[in-house]
């Protein structure tokens, strides 16, 4: 349990009937003070809020129905339905808790709201993906944790005075030294297709959200939430330097749109200019192997960015899996 619980909320109501679901297991609790639940501001912010369209439309339906779903807690901590228990608080209306016994800590957290909102139709392209890259973030920080827990425990245990062999498949060095690091979960989302997948994205929009997350200035990042920027345009746009990327958004979405196809028609032209010198027999070696080599530097660093993951997972994981089956 989270240390910010100050004390257990009382059980009152019977769960309903038939089962409970599956990522909420623990019994419906009845209505609780809404002093006595904890919000967290980095919990609250961690999914994009609802446009004031769509929050009008859910007060609209919790005042016309009630609160229907339950807000799920890790303790006192609210972890889902920070929307609806603003709604309920600020009219006072009842609403049931549910607590998900499941998580031990903050990233046990993070990786079921992640999950959770990847699974909704209401969830743009765009945060679907940042979300899908947190989660491949949490997992491959767990499996060098995990890895290097291994790593240590052998040192340790090459150390120590020789014990009897164990039985079985398991060994138990790796066994404990798995148990003292947080579970690491079987998807580890080490490529662009896996990503894809997770946030039910294609590659090229991966890819485009990747470049966004990494490179873009804010107020990029505020028009393509806001619709008034593609993925692919903002992708573009992010290849700017940041002060010309916030110059081009202080002057709206056509400035934007217009900044991509300046970059676009920027990196056509050399192209063109290349195949004519080429037609005239006059490229040199050095003009044609420029954009090669860039496109090839780039390449190498995305290969050694995947590779160092692998790594990780092949040096102290491949009978790791096995262990947290």
């Amino acid at each position: 349990m989270p240390s910010h619980q100050a004390r257990a909320a009382p059980l009152f109501a019977k769960a309903p009937a038939g089962p409970l679901p599956i990522s909420c297991p623990a019994p419906y609790q009845e209505p609780m003070n809404p002093e006595d639940i904890v919000v967290l501001p980095e919990l609250k912010a961690y999914i994009d809020p609802l446009t004031p369209e769509e929050h009008d439309a859910l007060e609209r339906s919790i005042l016309a129905e009630g609160c229907r779903d339950a807000l799920v807690l890790w303790g006192n901590i609210l972890v889902d339905g920070h929307n609806r228990f603003g709604i309920c608080h600020k009219h006072g209306l009842p609403f049931q808790t549910v607590q998900n016994t499941r998580f031990q800590n903050m990233e046990d957290v993070q990786l079921w709201m992640i999950d959770q909102h990847l699974g909704r139709r209401s969830v743009s392209e765009f945060q679907r993906g940042v979300l899908a890259l947190r989660k491949r973030e949490i997992i491959a920080e767990r499996r060098a944790a995990a890895a290097a827990a291994v790593v240590a425990a052998k040192a340790e245990a090459a150390q120590a005075p020789e014990q009897a062999p164990w039985e079985g498949d398991t060994d138990p060095v790796v066994a404990q030294a798995l148990a003292s690091v947080p579970k690491v979960p079987e998807d580890a989302l080490d490529t662009r297709e896996a990503l894809a997948r997770a946030a039910r994205l294609t590659a090229a929009q991966v890819k485009a959200i990747e470049t966004i997350h990494q490179n873009a200035a804010p107020e990029v990042v505020a028009a393509v939430k806001s619709g008034e920027l593609s993925l692919n345009a903002a992708a573009v746009v992010a290849t700017l330097p940041v002060e010309e990327q916030k110059s081009a958004a202080a002057g709206g979405a056509q400035e934007l749109k217009q900044a991509a196809k300046r970059v676009r028609d920027s990196k056509k032209k050399p192209k063109a200019d290349a195949a004519a010198t080429e037609a005239d027999g006059t490229a040199g070696p050095e003009s044609t192997a420029a954009p090669d080599a860039t496109k090839l530097q780039q390449r190498v660093a995305e290969l050694e960015a995947e590779n160092e993951r692998l790594r990780q997972q092949v040096k102290a994981l491949q009978d790791l899996l096995a262990e947290q089956g």
